[in-house]
């Protein structure tokens, strides 16, 4: 199996304090994990791929563990996450989607009470390409409270032949959120949605 070969990474953090109503209590703290790595399948087409997922799921892991100590280092506190990827134009967009699995069990695997799927999505683009990566309640996606994104890109990534990999956590609700619905206190946590 191919080589991860990372390029460069960059954890970015925002807090928002108000979205024009009162100062909340407790900021929103959002983080994004990015890392630009060698797309072992660029300017080609190759038939079986599937096994780079297993190569990446150190990575994610590490990125993931990154994001957690972003925010305070307290898994316990992290209540949101997506993940998404960038192709470089030489690639396509099923290489984006061999992220879905170490991408979002990674997450899952450092994250307690984590039953719901992980948002995604992913294109192809060139160097600062932005994504807007969906976010969701870890554990219920029917939260609304906790639908959320945050826009990611790299000034010079990707290059064509590489791939922009991305992990994005939050550690709580939209600030003045009021679109009503289950609230995050009400959580079931039987199927990953209630």
């Amino acid at each position: 199996m191919p080589e991860v070969k990372v390029r460069k990474m960059v954890v970015t953090v925002e807090e928002t304090f108000h979205e024009g109503g009162p100062i909340a209590e407790t900021p929103l703290m959002k983080a994004a994990c990015i890392a630009v790595i060698e797309n072992p399948y660029a300017g080609r087409y190759e038939e079986d791929i599937a096994g780079f997922m297993d190569d990446l799921k150190p990575l994610g892991v590490e990125m993931a563990g990154k994001l957690i100590d972003a925010l305070g280092g307290d898994a316990n506190s992290i209540q949101g996450y997506g993940k998404g990827a960038i192709v470089g134009e030489a690639g396509e967009i099923e290489h984006g989607a061999l992220w879905h699995v170490p991408g979002g069990y990674s997450m899952r695997e450092l994250i307690k009470d984590s039953m719901a799927i992980v948002p995604s999505t992913k294109k192809v683009g060139a160097p600062g390409t932005k994504l807007d990566v969906p976010m969701t309640h870890t554990n219920a996606s029917y939260v609304r409270s906790h639908f959320d994104a945050m826009e990611i890109g790299v000034n010079d990534a990707p290059r064509a032949n590489e791939l922009l990999l991305v992990l994005v956590m939050s550690t709580g609700a939209r600030v003045h959120n009021r679109a009503g619905g289950l609230n995050a206190a009400d959580i079931q946590g039987e199927d990953g949605l209630r």
